[in-house]
């Protein structure tokens, strides 16, 4: 399954440095609740991608993804990632942090334990999350977490008129682009 970003330690350093942007302290456990919902949602708005290379299992203290928690139960580990993550990943990273990132640990406990996908993966011990398990709890939420459109909202900026206009990648137009090849290729 193809990732957006190459490491999921991309994904940990870029909450960190947005909470500290934030003057925040990042909490281990809030950290992993935070890649989780990530990874859920992206799967959710990407279906067939995952935001990183990551599995997650089912802890008592909630989701957990062990590599993330091994690397950094001495502090921030010392790795060389790249600096800039891909446009895609970035904004959808700003779109978690403004929905999440306020939110206590114990808040984001609850709702992460509530998933149908936790409370499938518990019940077997500490067992991993299938991602396909994650995409199918946040598609249609249930409990306490918001469903997609109220994650991820377009970016907001103003026209040239000071009019409020939605901002989103452009996309080709797929058919028109394979009208485009076929004609040349003949």
């Amino acid at each position: 399954m193809p990732t957006t970003v190459s490491s999921a330690f991309e994904v940990a350093f870029w909450f960190l440095d947005e909470a500290l942007n934030h003057n925040e302290y990042l909490q281990p456990q809030k950290m992993q609740r935070l890649l989780f919902l990530s990874q859920a949602y992206f799967a959710v708005a990407y279906p067939g991608q995952k935001l990183m290379p990551a599995y997650f299992i089912a802890d008592d203290m909630g989701p957990l993804e062990p590599n993330i928690f091994k690397a950094f139960s001495h502090g921030r580990p010392k790795i060389d990632l790249d600096k800039k993550l891909p446009y895609k990943a970035e904004t959808f990273l700003d779109g978690i942090w403004r929905r999440f990132g306020h939110h206590s640990v114990e808040h984001l406990n609850k709702l992460c334990k509530e998933t149908p996908c936790y409370l499938v993966a518990s019940r077997k011990g500490k067992a991993e999350i299938p991602i396909e398990e994650m995409r199918l709890s946040f598609t249609k939420p249930s409990g306490n977490a918001p469903e997609l459109d109220k994650v991820v909202r377009a970016k907001m900026m103003r026209s040239h008129t000071g009019r409020a206009v939605a901002v989103k990648s452009w996309v080709p137009n797929l058919k028109k682009v394979k009208r485009t090849t076929n004609n040349t290729a003949e």
